[in-house]
């Protein structure tokens, strides 16, 4: 292993470094650093002078990493996001005084049931500590990578296999119909559920398919699809009034089910349960604001409804506009 003398090495270069190694360009990671390319090309001379490889090459018309810049982009942004965590954190956590801002991926399910809840609470009790709720989707793990989002909630399976992660809880899922359907009564079978129009929930782009569209593809089901939404809590509304149905995470089904028109009916094959991810960067690991807020999760998810599909199906709606759609 080579020696290096750290006494002869800038270590602001290293924030340069991370810059160069995540944009992959020069120009980009100069306009990231507030820098100019001459300024930047500056900085991966001595760069490549320090680690004897040239880092980033061209290939074509396009910049590349060398293979040890490839091996450095994990080290390097863990230990930017150490030294972030060594200057800001403090010895405790005070949530009644801080004002921290957390950073939070999360769905419209999750905020609907958990984190409504959660937001309200801590209204009071931290009411100096904001929270900037983001949608899940490849740019919230891009941004947990860089240290740029606190906090990911997703189903298992969709989080990253490099951060600490934690369960939060399980969820069954529900069929959804309107109450005045004329397809379906208080039973449906898998050939009407597969004949049926379907509301169905895309998410984005590029975050592949949701956790029960998977699940239909491992059995093999086609089912037709007649309206696509980014939205979790718009789907249950979104079948009331047509003979459509709509598969929705039970306690999201249970909610609704109190306020629109709906009959909540099992799902006609076996469904295994979906688990909800929380993840943070393992660079948070002790930090005591994220020690704290992960505890106010776990109050929050012990206050969960054991939600009931059959319960459900046989309350009559409230007369009140359903919230709107996150």
């Amino acid at each position: 292993m080579r020696h290096v003398d750290l006494n002869q090495f800038d270590l602001n270069l290293l924030v340069a470094l991370d810059a160069l190694l995540t944009e992959k360009s020069v120009t980009r990671a100069g306009a990231r650093m507030h820098l100019s390319q001459s300024a930047m090309s500056g900085a991966l001379a001595r760069l490549r002078r320090a680690f004897e490889d040239d880092l980033l090459v061209p290939i074509g018309r396009r910049m590349d990493l060398t293979p040890l810049g490839r091996e450095l982009v994990e080290p390097v942004r863990d230990i930017l996001l150490q030294i972030h965590d060594t200057m800001t954190t403090r010895t405790k956590f005070d949530a009644a005084t801080s004002d921290r801002r957390f950073s939070i991926a999360v769905s419209d399910y999750v905020t609907t049931i958990l984190l409504q809840d959660l937001l309200q609470r801590l209204a009071s009790s931290a009411p100096h500590v904001t929270f900037d709720l983001q949608a899940v989707g490849p740019r919230a793990m891009e941004d947990l990578e860089r240290g740029h989002l606190d906090f990911l909630i997703v189903p298992r399976g969709y989080e990253s296999p490099l951060h600490p992660t934690e369960v939060l809880f399980d969820e069954r899922y529900t069929c959804v119909v309107w109450r005045g359907n004329t397809v379906v009564g208080s039973t449906m079978s898998l050939e009407q559920f597969l004949t049926l129009g379907h509301v169905v929930v895309c998410v984005s782009k590029g975050h592949g398919p949701t956790y029960d569209e998977q699940v239909m593809r491992r059995f093999g089901y086609t089912r037709r699809v007649d309206v696509s939404t980014p939205s979790f809590d718009l789907a249950p509304q979104l079948v009331v009034g047509t003979n459509r149905v709509a598969t929705v995470a039970t306690r999201l089904a249970c909610a609704y089910a109190r306020l629109l028109p709906l009959t909540l009916l099992p799902v006609p094959f076996d469904m295994p349960p979906m688990t909800e991810i929380l993840q943070w960067h393992h660079a948070h690991e002790l930090d005591p604001a994220h020690l704290w807020l992960r505890g106010e999760l776990r109050q929050a998810v012990a206050r969960l409804p054991k939600a009931s599909a059959g319960a459900a199906a046989h309350q009559r709606p409230r007369r009140r506009r359903p919230v709107a759609a996150a």
